[in-house]
C-alpha cells in the first residue's frame, strides 16, 4: 500500500484512564488514507529534547468517508507522555498506513484476544470482519476491570469476553482460561497483547486446529525496515516486524 506522510489535525482527546489516551485525528488536507486491521503508524513527537524517533502506534480505528483516524496510546515513556500532550487543534505528523495487517474473512466466528494496549487493534479489526460478513468475537483480558477500555465500543460490534486476574469483571483468571474457549467452536483466532498471552493463544489454537494470526509489539524506530531494531526470529529466518508484519500467522514464529 502507498505510503503517506501527513500532517493530521487533533479533533478530541479523551483520557479513557491516567495512563491512556484516545486521540481522534482527522486529516484537514484530504481524505484519511485506508488502513488494513493490524497495521500501525508512525508518529512524529514534537517538543520533547529526549525523543529523537517517531512512535509506532496501532490503528484503533479507521474511517476514511468519515476522515477520521482514532489512536489509543498507552503513556509509558516520555515520548508518548509527549503525545498525551497534544491538545485539540494541534497538528500531529503522521507516516501511514506502514506493515501488514490481519486476514479479512467473509464468514464464519472469528475470535479476537487482547490484553492491554493490544486490544486497541482488535476494535478495527472486528468491525472489518463484521462488515465483511464474518461474525468476530472478542476475548478482553486484564488485571482487573479498569484495564478494559472501549467495551461499549466492542460491545456494539460483536460479544464481549472478559477476563480479569482479580475477578473485578467477567471470569476470573487469563484470557486462555475463559470458558467460551471450551463452550464454542472458533473458526479462526487473531490476538495481541503480551507475548506470554500470545504465545498461550497460539498453543491454545494449535491444539484447537484452529489459524491464529498475532501482531507483535517489538521496539520500532523507523517503521520501514532500516534500522533493524524490531527484527524477529521465524522458520524463515530474520525478518523485519515493521515490514513483514507486525501480524504473522503463529506457524510462522518459533515460539512453539
Amino acid at each position: 500500500m502507498e505510503k503517506h506522510l501527513i500532517d493530521l489535525l487533533v479533533e478530541h482527546v479523551d483520557f479513557l484512564r491516567a495512563d491512556y489516551v484516545l486521540l481522534s485525528l482527522t486529516n484537514p488536507a484530504g481524505p484519511m488514507p485506508a488502513c488494513i486491521p493490524g497495521q500501525f503508524v508512525q508518529l512524529g513527537v514534537e517538543g520533547e529534547p529526549r525523543v529523537m524517533l517517531r512512535r509506532p502506534i496501532s490503528v484503533n480505528w479507521c474511517d476514511v468517508a468519515a476522515n477520521r483516524l482514532d489512536l489509543l496510546i498507552h503513556i509509558v515513556g516520555p515520548g508518548t507522555a509527549a503525545l498525551s500532550r497534544l491538545k485539540e487543534g494541534d497538528t500531529l505528523s503522521t507516516l501511514l498506513p506502514l506493515g501488514n495487517g490481519f486476514d479479512v474473512f467473509s464468514s464464519g466466528d472469528i475470535l479476537l484476544v487482547g490484553g492491554g494496549v493490544g486490544t486497541a487493534p482488535m476494535l478495527y479489526y472486528g468491525h472489518v470482519l463484521r462488515q465483511a460478513g464474518a461474525r468476530p468475537h472478542f476475548l478482553l483480558g486484564g488485571r482487573s476491570a479498569k484495564d478494559l477500555l472501549q467495551l461499549e465500543r466492542f460491545e456494539a460490534i460483536g460479544p464481549v469476553h472478559v477476563t480479569t486476574e482479580d475477578g473485578s469483571l467477567g471470569e476470573r483468571g487469563y484470557v486462555t482460561q475463559h470458558s467460551v474457549l471450551r463452550q464454542q467452536h472458533f473458526d479462526a483466532a487473531a490476538a495481541c497483547g503480551p507475548k506470554p498471552m500470545m504465545r498461550a493463544v497460539g498453543l491454545w489454537a494449535r491444539d484447537a486446529k484452529v489459524p491464529c494470526e498475532v501482531s507483535l509489539e517489538n521496539m520500532m524506530a523507523c517503521g520501514l525496515g532500516a534500522c533493524l531494531c524490531c527484527v524477529e526470529k521465524t522458520v524463515r529466518g530474520n525478518v523485519c516486524v515493521c515490514t513483514e508484519g507486525p501480524v504473522f500467522p503463529t506457524t510462522a514464529l518459533t515460539w512453539f
